[in-house]
């Protein structure tokens, strides 16, 4: 047996207050594919921080082809052959691809020859991109190809991949793992990092699993399930949802011809945006981010008038967004901090926000402070938010347990009619498990939902009906149970993933 290419042991590392990694080791070999499977929090980005030379292990070593070495930074993990992809892209929109990929070298190479150079990748692994394209017009899929040629250039041994297809329509993520497969044939070792459990049991030789910062398994990921995966990553058993039968009934949202000018030069436009959503029914939003849907949830929620939009026949285009939430909708945008709640606020005090009015926590003009608190603190108990109560700050809680917090802050409102955009962004696999459990109740319950998501998984396991947002346009809407993923894939590609500025002269 050769030696691992990558060998931790014993990686430990500390933050006041928690141990993100608790002796950790595992060993990656030559041309395997690894996937790195945890909850959010359980340790993953630490530990690859570690790998990249962004952070250091307080105890522990790693080992590089069977000696031990100490990755300094960024580029002395370079030089030893460790590439990374990171999930969010640090790409200058205003810049070509060419312009952008040499802000990310090392060295300095002389342009034509660097051109020479990403043209040579492109064509041995299928990466379609034009390097004299400006990053502006391009697909979130394209962006990322950018990040991969980046770090194909520097022909490494390792290549460390965060969340990779989480912004990716279907046929793009058949694309990469074509890409990464070969890569793995030509002997590079790929260390795998996403919470989506079948593209790990297609992609992957092995998983290693952590749990609250500690390895609590290496196992094959095609032997074992999905949900044997995730019940790992949980320590637990994972409840399925509990459908109670309803039919659809009354239209209880309808949006007709619903048009938006687009919010400055990157923002995109609604281009007559027709759909009806009943009583009791889930409606999916898919698509890739960026091709309008901020612009429709604002639309829908009242932050941006707009004509063509009514609520069980009532006409709220023109309301703002109170007057909309007097007449029974809710909405929860994808910025939690900041938009969806105030960091600096407390819990109570942004369930002032939403729920002043529906909840009444107003009286006699003046706001009644401790019926903040008492609903606070009833969403804090039915989400199982992770809080100090309803006094904490809400810049105090972690990104998931702030979503589990205002996801529960307007659903427990009880809504006629439910937006929200990204409902388990960043959430782990149980408490993903009760937010999806919370909406098919209240739907149950006759209200109308529409769920605005880029995790195609969710919409289809969640949602009655389903159609695709691309560059501003909604398909036309299709019964989940009949729904295909190639069709919906192409859907949300749309006119993407051309060459030419054509796909943007529409």
């Amino acid at each position: 047996m050769t030696a691992p290419r990558l060998e931790l042991k014993g990686i430990t590392k500390r933050f006041p207050g928690v141990v993100a990694n608790d002796r950790v080791g595992f060993a990656v070999r030559p041309g395997e594919i690894h996937a790195l499977l945890g909850e959010n929090g359980a340790g993953k980005s630490t530990l690859v921080k570690m790998i990249y030379g962004i952070m250091q292990p307080d105890e522990g070593e790693i080992a590089w082809n069977g000696a031990r070495v100490t990755v300094a930074n960024p580029r002395a993990a370079r030089k030893l052959g460790i590439g990374m992809v990171f999930q969010h892209f640090s790409l200058f929109e205003a810049l070509t691809v060419l312009e952008n990929i040499a802000l990310g070298m090392d060295g300095t190479v002389p342009g034509r020859e660097l051109e020479a150079k990403v043209r040579a990748v492109m064509a041995q692994y299928g990466l379609a991109l034009d390097p004299q394209r400006v990053v502006s017009t391009l697909s979130v899929g394209e962006r990322q190809r950018i990040e991969i040629v980046r770090a194909l250039l520097l022909n490494p041994a390792l290549l460390i991949m965060d969340e990779p297809t989480s912004v990716l329509t279907p046929q793009e993520v058949d694309q990469l793992f074509v890409v990464l497969r070969q890569l793995a044939a030509e002997g590079c070792s790929i260390l795998y990092i996403s919470h989506k459990l079948h593209e790990i049991k297609a992609l992957c030789d092995t998983a290693t699993i952590l749990r609250g910062g500690k390895l609590v398994d290496t196992c094959d990921p095609k032997v074992e399930t999905s949900r044997s995966m995730a019940e790992k990553m949980i320590g637990g058993s994972l409840k399925d949802i509990k459908r109670s039968a309803r039919g659809a009934g009354a239209p209880k949202l309808v949006v007709q011809g619903l048009s938006l000018p687009a919010d400055g030069p990157f923002g995109t436009a609604l281009k007559d945006i027709s759909f009806t959503v009943r009583a009791g029914e889930i409606f999916g939003v898919a698509g890739v981010a960026g091709n309008g849907q901020n612009a429709l949830l604002l639309a829908l929620s009242g932050e941006e008038p707009c004509a063509g939009v009514t609520v069980d026949g009532v006409a709220v285009g023109h309301m703002k967004a109170r007057d909309r939430r007097a007449q029974g909708v809710s909405a929860v945008p994808e910025e939690r901090n900041g938009h969806a709640a105030v960091p600096v606020f407390s819990l109570a005090d942004n369930a002032i926000l939403t729920a002043r009015d529906r909840l009444g926590m107003v009286r006699a003009g003046l706001l009644d402070a401790k019926a903040a608190r008492t609903y606070a603190g009833e969403v804090i108990e039915a989400f199982a938010v992770k809080a100090t109560g309803p006094g904490a700050m809400a810049e105090s809680l972690s990104g998931g347990n702030l979503q589990k917090y205002i996801m529960g802050r307007e659903i427990l409102q009880k809504p006629q009619v439910l937006v929200v955009s990204q409902p388990t962004w960043g959430v782990d696999a149980g408490a993903a498990a009760a937010i999806h459990q919370a909406l098919v109740d209240l739907a149950a319950e006759g209200s109308a939902i529409v769920v605005i998501s880029q995790d195609l998984d969710e919409l289809l396991s969640l949602c009655d009906t389903l159609a695709v947002i691309n560059g501003g346009r909604l398909s036309q809407p299709m019964a989940v149970a009949e729904a295909k993923i190639d069709e919906i894939g192409l859907l949300m590609g749309g006119i993407h993933g051309q060459d030419s500025g054509e796909a943007h002269a529409h």
